[in-house]
């Protein structure tokens, strides 16, 4: 025989009573067949529960044994069965959520403080990475959902934009251009660039390559760095200039500047991924969030260096 979740309900009602008419009576049924589902437990498990006589019902060292057991599998498939019923409407699970790092110098942190302060119940899991590993743990199921910048489109992966934002040219502090308003990218021809690698993410890699060649020239790409931060201090060092979306303005140290492009038709793009088929509740209450376009997350995007959010 099976046992099921009723003979140990039925038995920790009997254990902790040590009374068959009380337990009965706790249970809203009869004796008998309570007496009869104990028997069919025992003969299941093996061995006896329970010691009874005419005058009194005790544990055997068996049956109080199994009585903690069966506690403990009744309170897991309760919390399960809670876990469940609250996954089931978006209030509570673990979502990951992969980002690339340049995300949190846009609308992300606001983002994420929305969604927490809305699900406190979900368990959030952040995973700071670049674009191509994001979307490499969005196809393995890693990541629920993933913001990525300037992404291919993917198999299998759904992608909402976020926002939009303007590239600044990256000077060392000492160019000639540092203090324009403005300057053409055709004035970097001939200066070598830092940039990051394009394993982070091809699309990424060719879109400053891209607004290079709207001016006649491919850059001389002289030195690779995955973090803006770093590309901007070897920016600063002198080693070369970068093209660079206008929220790293945000970290920019006073080695560089940051110049608006004249002319400059290519923008970058966060995207939320999501895929394809998704249907948990949580998931999609964060891409709501993400994408909502509300008063506040447009003030984050101005506030990343011209971004303009995407609803």
């Amino acid at each position: 025989m099976d046992v099921e979740l009723r003979h140990l309900r039925y038995f920790v009602a009997v254990a902790e009573e040590l009374h068959f008419g009380r337990a009965a009576a706790r249970l809203h049924m009869a004796q008998p067949p309570l007496s009869q589902a104990i028997r069919r437990l025992e003969d299941a498990v093996g061995v006896p529960l329970l010691a009874r006589t005419s005058r009194s019902v005790r544990l055997t060292p068996a049956g109080a044994a199994f009585l903690d057991r069966a506690r403990r599998t009744l309170r897991a498939v309760e919390e399960d069965v809670e876990e469940a019923r609250s996954i089931g409407r978006g209030a509570t699970g673990r979502l990951n959520v992969g980002f690339v790092g340049s995300a949190m110098l846009t609308t992300l942190p606001g983002v994420l403080g929305r969604y927490v302060a809305a699900y406190p119940g979900v368990r959030l899991r952040l995973h700071e990475s670049f674009t191509s590993r994001v979307v490499a743990g969005m196809r393995s199921g890693e990541v629920d959902a993933g913001i990525v910048r300037d992404a291919e489109p993917v198999d299998g992966l759904e992608p909402t934009p976020v926002l939009t934002e303007p590239f600044v040219a990256v000077l060392p502090r000492d160019h000639p251009a540092a203090d324009a308003d403005a300057l053409s990218v055709g004035a970097l021809a001939d200066t070598p660039f830092v940039l990051p690698p394009r394993a982070a993410g091809a699309r990424a890699f060719e879109k400053p390559l891209a607004l290079c060649e709207e001016h006649g020239f491919r850059p001389r790409v002289a030195h690779e760095a995955t973090h803006w931060l770093t590309i901007l201090r070897l920016v600063g060092a002198g080693l070369g200039v970068s093209l660079a979306p206008a929220c790293v303005r945000h970290v920019a140290t006073p080695e560089v500047a940051c110049v608006a492009l004249e002319d400059a038709s290519v923008l970058s793009e966060l995207t939320l991924l999501r895929r394809a088929g998704e249907d948990r509740p949580m998931v999609h209450a964060f891409a709501a969030i993400a994408t909502g376009g509300d008063a506040e997350g447009d003030v984050l995007a101005r506030d990343a260096g011209g971004g303009r959010r995407i609803s």
